[in-house]
């Protein structure tokens, strides 16, 4: 029986991977790093869970010669960097530069209406979370979910499935009755490993991405009910008990 859906945020409930490279753009250009991620550099990099892990990656791959810079100064300026490009894109997000992708509402809504529970496992950061959901649901947005994993719960990223694993254990709940909602490579990973069945809507950023044992591959949400979830889950299930015969 299905009884909650666990959404991711970045990519998933909206397209917010354009205006997040605008914000790392921003950041770098007023540290003065003379760094500029293209479109095609930053879907490379999105391989990459978490802003902080990616910008490291990145000046690592620039910097190979270089193992660290003395006293944890390339921690700070990490950090550094991060609460800038946070800010800005925070600031865009309430300027109403990011908006949830087709169908998301009108699936939560059904699914509180038939009384299913909602969650949220990102790697992102609650800030980027709040600024989001503030701007698409309301300020009460939080009422709306039982339960809520970011990188602040659990830091360790997707492709790990500590998020959703936490989460599942937030809503004292098991992943058979469970869907995910993701729209990468790593976010079906993360939530395969924690035993969920998953459904990817990918997009400009993810779409050659494999997704190699997802539940289904949807280009959005408005292709989702939790009448269809239902008959993907049973299909998936009579396919496994088949197979395990």
């Amino acid at each position: 029986m299905l009884r909650a859906l666990i959404f991711d945020v970045d990519g998933t409930l909206a397209d917010t991977e354009s205006v997040h490279l605008a914000a790392f753009n921003h950041a770098f250009s007023q540290e003065g790093l003379g760094w500029h991620w293209s479109t095609e550099q930053y879907t490379d990099l999105l391989a990459i869970s978490g802003g902080k892990e990616r910008m490291m990656h990145f000046w690592r791959s620039q910097n190979p010669e270089v193992t660290e810079l003395e006293g944890g100064a390339l921690t700070a300026m990490m950090e550094r960097l991060h609460e800038i490009k946070t800010a800005w894109y925070e600031a865009a997000v309430n300027g109403g530069a990011v908006t949830l992708r087709p169908g998301v509402l009108a699936l939560m809504s059904e699914a509180r209406q038939q009384g299913l529970q909602l969650a949220i496992a990102t790697t992102t950061s609650p800030v980027n979370i709040a600024a989001l959901m503030r701007s698409a649901i309301g300020a009460d947005w939080r009422s709306q979910f039982i339960a809520v994993g970011d990188a602040s719960t659990s830091p360790v990223k997707k492709p790990h499935p500590q998020v959703y694993l936490q989460v599942l254990r937030d809503m004292g709940l098991t992943a058979q009755v469970c869907v995910a909602f993701e729209d990468s490579a790593n976010g079906l990973k993360a939530a395969s490993a924690a035993g969920l069945a998953t459904v990817i809507t990918p997009n400009s950023f993810t779409a050659h991405h494999d997704f190699a044992g997802a539940l289904r591959v949807v280009p959005d949400l408005t292709h989702v009910s939790l009448a269809r979830l239902r008959e993907w889950m049973a299909a998936a299930l009579s396919r496994a008990t088949a197979g395990a015969h």
